[in-house]
């Protein structure tokens, strides 16, 4: 489901004023008949009333009556009477029994009150018969509903803006815990703590908020990743760069004490030489690394390209023998006729620069599941299991190879070479060869 924070917000909206719409309105209809019914004791009082003026009357005492109705009149301030009703009926009219039963002339004690009307309503005790009553407005006194007014402006106001506050504040909690920890993740970053995880703290939410932390979390470790590599590849490349210049500040010495110029001058161009490779190959794996480049849009022949690369390494290695084996085409789609070339020339060269003087280095290509294998094999001395795949990482150098100062290499080459084969979307991996040697296999699949 599209846009789930949307979704949430209204139903919680929608839910929550039907709800109290629905809540105010059963608690103003409650609160107005509970308020609008007589207390007990004052029910009481009118039924004692009711039930002296009929002893009253019982008794024949008129006089007795009306000195009772005067007090009573004066005592609460209003009026009271005992009349008797004589219905008749008039053309041949009858009354029913539900009429004389449910005949009266004013309220019942037991009867809601009008909150809304101001003049209070007459009360009435049928005496036994029911032809005689004992009526009286109701005491102002009796009068329930006395803070209807405010209560009724409390339940119709006040109680929904309290509600609609607490559910505003719910909707606010849903949607900014989250962003405070966003905010508390960015400050982790700031402070140089990229193990930072959002998503886990969120439980099971799933809305767009959560795909934002999602998208943060990878936002985090990417992040963390490439500032990582780039601190570990300048410490790397920085440890490297002592050795040629320390060879370049002892030839300068000796230049300028005019010891050996030509050959200072030789080792200042050569040093200078593995210095610039050494730069331009970190520079090109940096890039690789931390942008995941996907170098996929060329189509070009793979025999073509090894053939290209065979002739230059021939040429700068012709004590080796190179024999290769390959179809006579293999066309390959989505792919980098560049990055390619460069990175199977570096596995070629490692190839001939460990293989012995005379030694033979095999490259075969052959097609297989829908792409070409490709092989490079060496006549060295191999690789220890465990360095396998260690011979992959920036500036991985055997022990042999760390200690000897006469080595070319700086462990970039191999590295450079995996993350531009990655890059075309093809895998290279390393093997010892039975009768010994190397064996790097790379995998180049076939996208068109």
């Amino acid at each position: 489901m599209k846009r789930r924070l949307l979704w949430k917000l209204c139903i919680a909206v929608g839910l929550g004023t039907v709800s109290l719409f629905a809540v105010i309105s059963w608690l103003v209809t409650n609160t107005e008949e509970g308020m609008s019914m007589l207390a007990q004791e004052h029910q009481q009082q009118i039924l004692d009333y009711g039930a002296q003026a009929e002893r009253l009357y019982l008794a024949g005492d008129e006089q007795a009556l009306e000195r009772w109705l005067r007090e009573l009149q004066q005592r609460e301030h209003t009026w009271a009477a005992v009349v008797r009703s004589q219905i008749t009926p008039l053309a041949g009219s009858v009354l029913t029994e539900r009429f004389t039963e449910g005949f009266r002339l004013g309220r019942d004690v037991g009867w809601k009150i009008h909150l809304y009307f101001k003049a209070n309503p007459i009360m009435e005790v049928p005496f036994a018969g029911g032809d005689t009553h004992f009526l009286m407005i109701l005491p102002e006194r009796m009068r329930p509903g006395a803070y209807w007014h405010y209560t009724r402006l409390l339940l119709q106001i006040g109680l929904p803006l309290a509600l609609l506050l607490l559910l505003c504040w719910f909707l606010y909690r849903h949607v900014v815990d989250p962003l405070r920890a966003l905010q508390r993740a960015t400050e982790q970053i700031s402070s140089g703590d990229f193990d930072v995880q959002v998503r886990a703290s969120l439980g099971g939410r799933n809305d767009e908020i959560s795909a934002l932390a999602d998208h943060f979390d990878r936002m985090a470790a990417r992040t963390g990743h490439v500032i990582t590599t780039l601190r570990q590849l300048m410490a790397d490349l920085s440890h490297e760069l002592r050795t040629p210049l320390a060879r370049i500040d002892m030839a300068v010495h000796s230049l300028q004490q005019g010891l050996q110029p030509e050959a200072s001058l030789q080792r200042i161009r050569r040093e200078a030489d593995l210095m610039r490779n050494l730069v331009e190959d970190s520079l090109a794996l940096a890039w690789l690394e931390n942008e995941h480049a996907q170098l996929r849009g060329e189509t070009l022949d793979l025999v073509d390209l090894l053939d290209t690369v065979i002739d230059d390494a021939a040429f700068e290695f012709p004590d080796r023998r190179i024999v290769p084996q390959l179809p006579e085409e293999a066309p390959l789609a989505g792919s980098d006729h560049r990055a390619l070339a460069q990175a199977i020339e570096n596995l070629l060269r490692n190839a001939l620069r460990h293989s012995p003087v005379d030694g033979c280095v095999r490259v075969t290509l052959v097609a297989q599941g829908g792409g070409y294998a490709l092989a490079i094999d060496d006549q060295g001395p191999g690789v220890p299991d465990e360095h396998l795949e260690a011979i992959f990482q920036p500036f991985f150098r055997l022990p042999a190879a760390a200690n000897d100062p006469d080595s070319e290499g700086f462990g970039i080459g191999l590295a450079l070479a995996r993350r531009q084969i990655e890059a075309t979307g093809g895998q290279v991996r390393a093997e010892n060869l039975p009768g010994g040697g190397l064996r790097v296999r790379v995998s180049l699949p076939h996208t068109a």
